[in-house]
C-alpha cells in the first residue's frame, strides 16, 4: 500500500474476529515499532507482547478497552533510560512510546490488520499484572488482530479548525 492508503486506511478497530495472528505478521508490526525514533537515540520503549489467554482475561480487568483482540502490545517505557529535558527535567519516553505505538498501528493497516491505540487503564493493575517495578511506565495499550468488519474513520475536522500559519 502507498503511505497515504495507509495512513487514510487505519482507523480505531473495536472488533477482531476470533482469531490469532501470524507469528510473520506479529514480527513486522513489532519492526516497525523498533524502528521509530526516539529522542537521543535512547530507545527507552519496551514492547510486551500479550497472548496468553489467562494474561489476556486480567487485562481485561485494568481496562474496557481489550475488545476481546487474541494480542494485545503494552508499549512501556524506562524512565532510568528517557531523554529528560535539561531546562524542566520533562520525561519524554511516552513520547518516543506513542512514535512506536503509531508506526506499529500504520504497519498493522498496511498488513490487513486492525488496531486501537488504548491509553485508558487502570496503569497500577496492568504493572502488577506485568510485574513491572517503578521505573516504568505503561504508555499505552495495543490490540491487534483481523477486524471482524470493515471500518472507518470518525469524523474529522477540517485544515483550517487545526492549522494555524503565522
Amino acid at each position: 500500500m502507498e503511505y497515504f492508503d495507509v495512513i487514510n486506511k487505519r482507523y480505531s478497530c473495536r472488533e477482531f474476529l476470533d482469531k490469532k495472528i501470524s507469528r510473520d505478521e506479529l514480527n513486522k508490526v513489532l519492526e516497525a515499532g523498533i524502528i521509530a525514533p526516539t529522542a537521543v537515540n535512547y530507545q527507552p520503549e519496551r514492547i510486551i507482547v500479550i497472548e496468553d489467554s489467562e494474561l489476556l482475561t486480567k487485562l481485561a480487568l485494568a481496562t474496557k478497552y481489550t475488545f476481546g483482540a487474541k494480542t494485545i502490545l503494552c508499549v512501556i517505557h524506562d524512565t532510568t533510560e528517557s531523554w529528560h529535558r535539561y531546562r524542566d527535567n520533562r520525561d519524554f519516553g511516552t513520547f518516543d512510546s506513542a512514535i512506536c505505538v503509531t508506526h506499529m498501528a500504520l504497519a498493522a493497516t498496511d498488513l490487513g490488520l486492525g488496531t486501537c491505540i488504548v491509553c485508558s487503564m487502570d496503569e497500577a493493575k496492568v504493572k502488577e499484572l506485568l510485574n513491572l517495578d517503578d521505573r516504568f511506565i505503561v504508555d499505552a495499550l495495543l490490540p491487534i488482530g483481523y477486524p471482524k468488519n470493515p471500518g472507518k474513520h470518525a469524523k474529522r475536522k477540517n485544515l483550517d479548525e487545526i492549522v494555524d500559519y503565522r
